[in-house]
């Protein structure tokens, strides 16, 4: 028989208002992996689970089995993470991992992995002073997870170990060729030693260890259109919130001349 009440722990990817009152929530779980469910009568001031349903929100729900969408019973705030919330880059940033997430997740299977790189990605944006590279960290772990690794320290080609020098990624290979093996893959763009380096401290190293490498914003530049690339790739499209993201830091420079 079919259960009728489940519990998960969840964080809130997404929402979306639905009839009057409603609110319909893209959820990513421990226990069930990506799950949609609707809070009834969210948008409700008085609604007792109004400020618990909150994008980003770690949440402990109660949930009932529908016929076509589950719907929220009981929540309960695990974390809020309300330092992120007054800062628009961080809040951006956050909107950017969710989208992420929400497009290479499908529905009902278990990520305990993602699940617990996403709660820690929301504890790192509330403190870190590297936005940007926080995120070039979130995005190598994430697809270390989901299994699209892409491989750095061999050719994908020969099959031999990459020398320190020039040498070329592949989207559509997943990984990272010898020079002459460049035009194998039309996509093959040229990758600098520095870069290569950073790109296999991010799949290698901590996050606390990488917030302490002291990098130019040239190789902070290269590393992030190498994993753009990729994802865009993977993806077959680009996302909403790397725009926004892009506007944001255009402005910021713009501010700073």
């Amino acid at each position: 028989m079919r259960e009728r009440q489940y519990q998960v722990n969840a964080i809130v990817l997404k929402r979306t208002d639905v009839g009057e009152a409603d609110r319909l929530l893209t959820l990513l779980t421990a226990e069930r992996g990506k799950l949609r469910a609707v809070a009834k009568g969210a948008r409700k001031p008085s609604a007792r689970k109004t400020g618990h349903v909150e994008l980003f929100n770690s949440v402990a729900l109660s949930i009932h089995v529908a016929r076509e969408i589950d719907i929220i019973t009981q929540a309960q705030t695990r974390e809020p993470f309300l330092a992120m919330r007054d800062d628009l880059d961080r809040l951006s940033y956050a909107y950017y991992f969710a989208e992420l997430v929400d497009r290479f997740v499908q529905e009902e299977i278990e990520q305990r992995e993602v699940y617990d790189l996403m709660l820690h990605a929301l504890h790192w944006l509330e403190t870190t002073a590297h936005l940007p590279r926080t995120a070039r960290y979130f995005e190598m772990q994430l697809l270390d997870a989901l299994g699209y690794r892409p491989q750095l320290q061999t050719c994908i080609q020969s099959k031999e170990e990459l020398l320190p020098e020039e040498n070329f990624f592949s989207p559509e290979g997943g990984g990272m060729l010898k020079a002459q093996y460049r035009d194998v893959y039309r996509d093959a763009i040229s990758v600098p030693v520095n870069t290569l380096k950073v790109l296999r401290y991010l799949q290698t190293r901590t996050f606390a260890e990488i917030e302490q490498l002291n990098l130019s914003a040239q190789v902070e530049a290269e590393v992030e259109a190498v994993l753009h690339y990729y994802i865009t790739h993977l993806l077959e499209r680009n996302l909403k919130s790397v725009d926004f993201l892009n506007t944001l830091k255009h402005a910021a420079v713009a501010s700073h001349q």
